[in-house]
């Protein structure tokens, strides 16, 4: 209804879910399960119809088999009915091994985990940048010389790169210990190639910077959050709180990135969606006077306004 067009791709960024085997409870407190279900119940219920979904990493909290097969029981059916892809991205708590058997069918292997998918034109690269064995990112040299052969051609509709391990700084000290190592290497890799923006997770907060002059997009986790406000006396502190998913509207000269939380709230105002074949039909100078203007019928019709 505005002056730009619909977005030509939209993926939903989805991040550290940290499911346990038999449906277990995070630290005996968070539900993860029900977490998942709560974002993909909001996805589903809403009007955004996405191309792909994009989960980056740790998938698993301990890399248990039961685990994956559980991710893929709830994914898969939501991903299916919204006639989306399924990209996942290997995150530092899961475990090679069973990410390639139990998530791709494959056999088991101890190799990194890079993947490449063709969203209508858009190339997705999920790029693993785990450690086995440690909880920090790294990148090998195999890696970025395969990635920058890869980059060598240029994608219709350009490249958005999804890592678990942001390259961006984070202002919880303690995190930055665990973060990406030797990420010049990376953007030497990057820099003048088709990449149009990075998708992160790891940080459990929702974040966004550049690097190499490309946006990066860090989700927050469905599972818990770190509180970036908390208590001086507090190094770290995950709640139970704050979870939330990311839409990515991908145009043709620009990518959008909108938090969705997890949680829904009291509705206080807005339109309903009966209102849409009214509004759609206006000529669009009759739709500007109706939408903006302070004494217009619709923003003063207060039947409206508490119809929503």
């Amino acid at each position: 209804m505005g002056q730009y067009p619909p977005a030509g791709h939209v993926l939903v960024h989805i991040s550290d879910t940290h499911l346990l085997g038999q449906g277990r409870s995070l630290y005996g407190k968070v539900p993860v399960d029900e977490r998942l279900a709560t974002a993909l119940a909001r996805l589903e219920a809403g009007p955004v119809k996405p191309d792909a979904l994009v989960f980056t990493g740790d998938l698993a909290d301990l890399g248990e088999p039961d685990a994956y097969v559980r991710l893929r029981a709830i994914v898969e059916p939501v991903a299916a009915r919204l006639g989306a892809e399924l990209i996942w991205v290997m995150g530092n708590h899961d475990e090679r091994a069973p990410y390639a058997s139990l998530l791709f069918d494959e056999p088991e292997t101890d190799a990194t985990q890079d993947r490449i998918y063709d969203i209508r034109g858009l190339r997705v690269i999920s790029l693993d940048t785990t450690v086995p064995g440690y909880h920090h990112g790294e990148l090998t040299a195999a890696q970025l010389e395969w990635l920058a052969d890869v980059l060598a051609e240029p994608a219709p509709h350009g490249t958005v790169v999804a890592v678990h391990h942001p390259p961006v700084p984070t202002p919880l000290e303690v995190m930055s210990v665990l973060e990406l190592l030797d990420q010049p290497a990376l953007a030497a890799v990057l820099q003048g190639t088709d990449v149009r923006m990075i998708l992160g997770g790891h940080l459990h907060y929702s974040t966004h910077s550049t690097f190499a002059g490309i946006p990066v997009s860090v989700a927050a986790a469905t599972c818990y959050t770190l509180d970036l406000g908390a208590d001086a006396g507090r190094l770290l502190s995950g709640v139970d709180g704050g979870q939330s998913f990311d839409f990515v509207h991908v145009y043709d000269d620009r990518i959008v990135t909108s938090t969705i939380p997890l949680e829904s709230f009291a509705e206080v105002t807005g339109f309903s969606s009966e209102y849409r074949p009214m509004i759609e039909a206006m000529p669009a100078d009759a739709r500007l006077e109706q939408l903006s203007s302070k004494t217009s019928r619709l923003n003063l019709n207060e039947a409206a306004a508490s119809d929503v």
